[in-house]
């Protein structure tokens, strides 16, 4: 056999990486097509502008592959700025923009309720509800994974051992179609950040508030691969959950939404 001839072998790999990587890209198409179908479900009638902006938000980078970072940001690769600029240009009014930081508060309700009242009883349907999620109110933001190997539920003195405000409920699954219904899609018993992100709504994560946790981490001595700080800070980062858009500070950033033209609720 010729040298340049490729072997059955290498070609069964080659078939095989083809094969994987086609999988993979089907794969992923699967999970972006799902994504897009749950958000077309809850979104209002009318809503194009909403949509349309829930569409670019999909598709706009998040870097989640941070081995190192530091105190203060300086550009913009090292947070989510394309999304955050899609944010900060929405066309669609009114624009509302919470700063949230209690992690037991009444937050999820009332941002649902304001979702509930200016898309029914004032006929808003692009109406948009940002979360400025800062504070012990960030917990709500890291994924699973990150909770159980850090023991994030230690930080809220017990009362949730794991993300519960990632937790879609039984509520979701209703008829979105019957919106006076007490128990279901938009009613007290659907508050949490997925079936909001579905709704519409954008979370804001802030890195200072990541810098700040993991510093006490580190300090306490919770850093179970010894990693630095930079590090673990890092690996927050990387662990956000689906959908997030990362600041570089969000305190900083209601700055820019006001300027923008959103309405800052405190």
């Amino acid at each position: 056999m010729s040298s340049t001839t490729p072997s059955l072998s290498s070609r069964r790999r080659a078939l095989q990486s083809t094969l994987v990587a086609s999988l993979g890209l089907t794969a992923l198409g699967t999970r972006a097509a799902q994504a897009a179908a749950a958000q077309e479900r809850l979104m209002p009638a009318g809503a194009s502008t909403l949509a349309e902006l829930g569409q670019k938000l999909a598709a706009a980078p998040r870097r989640r592959d941070f081995k190192t970072t530091q105190m203060i940001l300086q550009h913009p690769d090292e947070w989510d700025s394309e999304a955050l600029d899609l944010v900060l240009a929405y066309a669609g009014k009114p624009r509302q923009a919470w700063d949230n930081t209690q992690l037991e508060g009444p937050w999820l309700n009332l941002m649902r309720n304001a979702m509930n009242a200016q898309i029914w009883s004032f006929k808003h349907p692009d109406f948009l509800a940002v979360s400025a999620t800062h504070g012990p109110a960030h917990l709500a933001l890291f994924d699973d994974a990150l909770w159980a190997k850090y023991k994030l539920g230690n930080l809220t003195k017990g009362k949730a051992k794991t993300n519960v405000w990632i937790k879609t409920p039984p509520a979701a699954d209703a008829n979105p179609k019957q919106i006076e219904d007490a128990k279901g899609v938009y009613s007290p018993a659907d508050n949490c950040i997925p079936v909001l992100q579905r709704r519409g709504a954008v979370f804001l994560a802030c890195h200072n508030a990541i810098w700040e946790l993991t510093g006490h981490l580190h300090a306490i001595g919770n850093n179970p691969d010894k990693r630095s700080h930079a590090e673990m800070a890092a690996e927050f980062t990387n662990h956000l959950i689906p959908g997030v858009v990362l600041t570089p500070g969000v305190v900083a950033t209601l700055v820019e939404l006001e300027d923008a033209g959103y309405r800052y609720i405190a």
